[in-house]
């Protein structure tokens, strides 16, 4: 089965010389992937002539112009009334066509939200939608939502943040039964507030692997495969997250570059660095899913490279292959049946 997603080529700090080597990366590692560089036509072209590779791949993509581009502080609202062939509206649109099964930006958050729950709508029976990202843990990764779509959300609108989340990290992971955890600030049944706790009775008596409260410091254990929260916390902790991370190295570096004596042992322990580096780097957790809408849309960070940028494809790709869409809109359906009864 080919796979095809559209790239907002011009989004992000970046542009199109990240997003377009990030494409040809993507090209090179799946063989049944294709992509449609959306953007300036003639600058994508330009680019894409400098990768050698570019030439035998030049049957799995193409190039669709788009003449506007929404800049990263535009505010939602004007990008949607006015930048209606911007390269992220052209991506974005190419999905509901049904001329690609998944589109890939690093253009402006609440644009994005905001353009693709105007031309995609949502799945029926989803009230908003929320972003879905990994974060990294003491085994591996795990998976966080609503990080910061939506502020002040309802426990309807937080087990409908569970369900979605769950079956995507069911599909794209291959768990069967991922646990899911309500970010609280206690794992006692009487700590949080009334909407919390009304969202934990209605957890419980879902179908979903639901363990109960969770604490901050729960989220990096590694014992968790799915972290529920409103848009609120989540971006916070998300935020917070990168800054440890860079505070870490920053005086990681410090440390080993003190004097020649630790200088030396960096150098030893160069190998062991580079793996801790590479464990803690939030490019290779980068692509945020907007899960709720008829169609997928992954967002990548906007400061991302070309390796983080690939990560955000890869992870289009993957939730693409598994049709995500086709079963959250299956799933949430047979669970307003099962509470119509």
């Amino acid at each position: 089965m080919t796979i095809k997603v559209s790239i907002d080529a011009s989004g992000g700090d970046h542009g199109i010389p990240t997003t377009v080597a990030a494409g040809i990366k993507a090209l090179n590692v799946f063989p049944d992937l294709q992509l449609v560089f959306v953007g300036d036509k003639s600058s994508i072209q330009t680019e894409l002539n400098k990768h050698p590779s570019s030439q035998k791949l030049s049957n799995r993509f193409n190039v669709t112009h788009a003449s506007e581009v929404i800049t990263m502080d535009e505010s939602p609202s004007n990008a949607l009334r006015k930048k209606k062939d911007a390269s992220m509206r052209v991506a974005i649109n190419l999905v509901k066509d049904n001329t690609v099964d998944a589109c890939v930006s690093a253009g402006n958050t609440g644009a994005l939200m905001a353009i693709s729950r105007f031309v995609l709508k949502t799945i029926s029976g989803i009230s908003r939608p929320a972003i879905m990202g990994r974060m990294p843990t003491m085994s591996g990764h795990t998976h966080m939502l609503d990080l910061g779509a939506n502020i002040n959300s309802g426990p309807k609108s937080l087990v409908e943040f569970a369900i979605m989340g769950s079956i995507a990290v069911k599909y794209t992971e291959n768990i069967n039964s991922p646990t899911v955890g309500l970010l609280n600030v206690g794992e006692e049944e009487m700590k949080g507030n009334d909407n919390i706790k009304k969202t934990s009775e209605l957890l419980k008596a879902s179908n979903l692997n639901y363990i109960g409260f969770i604490e901050g410091d729960d989220i990096y254990k590694g014992n968790i495969d799915l972290v529920v929260c409103d848009g609120f916390e989540g971006n916070i902790a998300l935020k917070a997250s990168e800054g440890v991370a860079s505070m870490m190295g920053h005086y990681l570096k410090q440390a080993f570059t003190k004097n020649i004596f630790t200088k030396i042992i960096a150098l030893i322990a160069k190998p062991v660095l580079k793996d801790f580096k590479a464990s803690l780097n939030p490019g290779q957790y980068n692509g945020a899913s907007l899960l709720g809408l008829r169609g997928i849309v992954i967002k990548s960070h906007g400061g991302a490279d070309v390796d983080s940028f690939f990560q955000a494809i890869k992870e289009a790709y993957l939730e693409a292959q598994v049709k995500i869409t086709e079963k959250i809109a299956t799933q949430v359906s047979l669970e307003l049946e099962k509470n119509s009864e």
